[in-house]
């Protein structure tokens, strides 16, 4: 079981308002059955980094961190502007803790996600010795997802944005959950290599699986069982979807 001595630390991207919510509230304060839903993720990203949390914040930063604060005493890193997941991590390296030797990156808006699931994740990285793990989910539509390249021997050669995708790379249906665990040295060397030359304009995180199997370093992607916990919330319909969920699992309970 997870025993990381103070060496991981947790990474949440929390810095969009998420226009599509249709609110001005940022998107990360919206609540599930009266909770914020980041208030979901520390709780899981505790469970493998005790309080070692980098909150990346910005629309709504003060009232982010006030929420956070009744969970856990976090550090924080402020996203002027939200320019991609690259962009974000940048922002986030300065604050790590100092003991940090893997770095777990969760998203502030997939409150399903479960503590075992990144449990084994991040027991998984470390015990194969990998420099980059990659959590994915295999779904049965997977349009607007990230897919993951592999070689003939299933090794991980890359991920590629939907946009960026040729017709036989959008028929894959292992998805990029936005969920890593990555050496730090390897991170933070990487980092400033990422440009934004894609059809978003933006800093893809994803480029670190290129520069690392380009490099022939460990890489590696652990499979998630559900679909549904790897649920990211943009828009009030995918709310009030996950909403049900969570009930429906607690009347199950």
């Amino acid at each position: 079981m997870t025993n990381n001595s103070g060496n991981v630390a947790v990474v949440i991207l929390a810095a969009g308002l998420g226009t599509r919510m249709k609110s001005n509230k940022a998107k990360v304060l919206h609540e599930i059955l009266g909770k914020p839903m980041i208030s979901y993720v520390v709780d899981t990203a505790q469970a493998v980094a005790g309080d070692q949390l980098v909150i990346v914040v910005g629309h709504q930063a003060d009232q982010v961190r006030r929420t956070v604060a009744v969970q856990t005493d976090a550090f924080y890193a402020h996203q002027e502007e939200q320019l991609g997941t690259g962009h974000a991590v940048m922002c986030a390296m300065p604050v790590l803790p100092e003991a940090t030797r893997d770095v777990v990156i969760l998203c502030g808006d997939v409150p399903l996600l479960k503590k075992g699931t990144v449990k084994r994740f991040v027991d998984e990285h470390q015990f194969r010795k990998r420099t980059l793990s990659v959590l994915a989910v295999r779904v049965d539509t997977p349009k607007g997802y990230g897919r993951i390249v592999q070689d003939s021997d299933g090794t991980v050669t890359g991920i590629v944005e939907e946009a960026d995708a040729t017709p036989a790379q959008k028929a894959i249906k292992l998805v990029n959950t936005g969920i890593y665990c990555v050496d730090r040295h390897f991170l933070a060397t990487t980092l400033g290599r990422i440009t934004a030359d894609n059809a978003q304009g933006e800093y893809y995180l994803t480029d670190i699986v290129d520069f690392a199997h380009r490099k022939g370093l460990p890489i590696g992607v652990t499979i998630g069982n559900d679909p549904a916990e790897f649920i990211g919330i943009n828009s009030r319909e995918q709310l009030q979807a996950v909403e049900q969920l969570m009930r429906s699992t607690l009347d199950l309970n």
